[in-house]
C-alpha cells in the first residue's frame, strides 16, 4: 500500500513539475476558430477534450459574432443561433480542462464579407461608416470603391448602447473574464464622407474606440484583446495594407492603454512584430494559420525572445494561439485527412491550418520535455 501510496505522489509531482515547466516555457497556449454550429456543439466539445486539452491547450478564442441568442437583441441573432444551454456546455468543458474561454465578436470593422452585409448593419443601416459604397453582386478584389469589409461608425451616438449591450451578454454568457474584439484589416474609418468622422485623424479614432471598449469592460473587470495588424505601419515596415496599414491607424499604437492584449498574426512570414508590441507596452500573442514552417519559426523567434529580454519585457511575450479561418466542421476533416495522411507532413510547404496546429503543438510539447 505504501507503495502504491509513493508511485502515486512521485506521478503527480512529475505531472505538477511538467506543467509548470510548460506554463513557464509558453504561459498561453491558444486556438482560435468561429463558435460551433448549435448542431455541432456536443462534436466540438468532444473536439476540445480530444484534440485541445491534449495538447495542453489553455486558451479558447471562439468568434461568435451573432452565433448566440440575444435576448436585449434578439433581432441581430443569425437564424440558428447558440442557446444558453449549448454555451453552458462550452463553458463546462472549458473549466474543466482549465481553459480560458474567450468569446468574439467582430467590432468596428468586419460588418460585412464579400457580397453579405452582417446582422448589425442590416438591422441598423444608419450605423454604416459608408452608406453610399454599396454591396456589389459579385465581390472582387481590388474595387473602385476599396470595399473590402464594412465598418460601423464609432462615433454614432447610438451605436455603443447596442454593441455594449452584446458584449456584456455574450461575456455574461460565456462566464468569461477577457473579450477578443477582432478590429483587424479596418480599411473603412474616418471616411470623408461621414458627417461626423470626416477630417479626423484615423489614427485618434481607432485608438478612440478600442479604449471606449476597453473602459466599458473595465468596468466589470473585463480584459480586452484584439488583432494587432491596424498599428502596424504597412508600408515602412513592407508587411502591406493586410497584416499592416495604410490608413494611417497604426498611430493609435501610443494612444492606447497598455493593458490591452495584442494578438499579432503573420500568416506568410515569421514577420518580428512582437518585439515592437512589447517594446510599446503590451502583452503580446503571436498567431500563427496555416503554414508549418512559419508557426514553427515563430515558436522559436517566441522563445529567443523571452530568453533574451529584460526582466521587464519578458513577461509581455505571452504564447501562441493557431488561429483557423474556416468553420469547426471543415478544420475536424482538415484534422481528420492530416492524421489519415502521415507522408503529407512536410513543414517547409503551406499546408491546413490543422496541419499548422498539430505540428505547432508538437514542437511546443518536444521544447516542453
Amino acid at each position: 500500500m505504501k507503495t502504491l501510496s509513493f508511485v502515486f505522489a512521485f506521478l503527480l509531482t512529475n505531472s505538477l513539475f511538467c506543467q509548470t515547466k510548460l506554463d513557464t516555457l509558453i504561459p498561453i497556449r491558444g486556438f482560435c476558430i468561429a463558435a460551433p454550429k448549435t448542431n455541432q456543439v456536443d462534436k466540438f466539445v468532444r473536439f476540445i477534450e480530444e484534440e485541445l486539452a491534449s495538447r495542453k491547450v489553455n486558451t479558447l478564442i471562439l468568434r461568435v459574432d451573432f452565433n448566440y441568442q440575444f435576448k436585449k437583441y434578439a433581432n441581430l441573432r443569425d437564424s440558428s443561433a447558440l442557446s444558453d444551454a449549448e454555451v453552458k456546455k462550452l463553458v463546462a468543458v472549458c473549466r474543466k480542462h482549465k481553459i480560458n474561454l474567450i468569446p468574439q465578436i467582430n467590432l468596428l470593422g468586419h460588418q460585412s464579407w464579400a457580397t453579405k452585409t452582417y446582422n448589425l448593419l442590416v438591422q441598423y443601416p444608419h450605423f454604416d461608416e459608408t452608406p453610399h459604397v454599396k454591396m456589389p453582386e459579385k465581390f472582387v478584389w481590388p474595387n473602385p470603391d476599396g470595399l473590402y469589409c464594412k465598418s460601423y461608425c464609432p462615433l454614432h451616438p447610438d451605436v455603443h448602447g447596442i454593441v455594449f449591450s452584446l458584449v456584456d451578454e455574450i461575456c455574461n454568457a460565456f462566464e468569461a473574464k477577457d473579450f477578443h474584439a477582432g478590429m483587424d484589416e479596418v480599411f473603412y474609418i474616418g471616411d470623408d464622407k461621414c458627417p461626423r468622422c470626416q477630417g479626423r485623424d484615423k489614427a485618434e479614432l481607432f485608438a478612440g474606440e478600442v479604449n471606449k471598449i476597453r473602459n466599458h469592460l473595465a468596468l466589470s473587470n473585463r480584459k480586452l484583446w484584439i488583432w494587432g495588424d491596424r498599428l502596424i505601419d504597412g508600408k515602412t515596415t513592407g508587411i502591406g495594407e493586410w497584416e499592416g496599414s495604410y490608413n494611417q491607424t497604426f498611430r493609435a499604437v501610443d494612444l492606447m492603454y497598455k493593458d490591452v492584449v495584442i494578438c499579432d498574426w503573420h500568416y506568410e512570414r515569421p514577420d518580428p512584430t512582437a518585439v515592437y508590441f512589447a517594446m510599446k507596452g503590451f502583452n503580446v500573442i503571436t498567431c500563427p494559420w496555416r503554414t508549418p514552417s512559419v508557426a514553427i519559426s515563430q515558436f522559436q523567434d517566441f522563445l529567443k525572445y523571452r530568453e533574451d529580454a529584460t526582466p521587464v519585457m519578458r513577461d509581455r511575450y505571452r504564447g501562441m494561439i493557431q488561429t483557423v479561418w474556416t468553420n469547426f466542421e471543415s478544420f475536424q476533416k482538415e484534422i481528420e485527412t492530416f492524421k489519415n495522411s502521415p507522408s503529407s507532413n512536410n513543414s517547409s510547404k503551406v499546408g491546413s491550418s490543422a496541419e499548422c496546429f498539430i505540428s505547432l503543438f508538437n514542437e511546443i510539447e518536444t521544447k516542453a520535455n
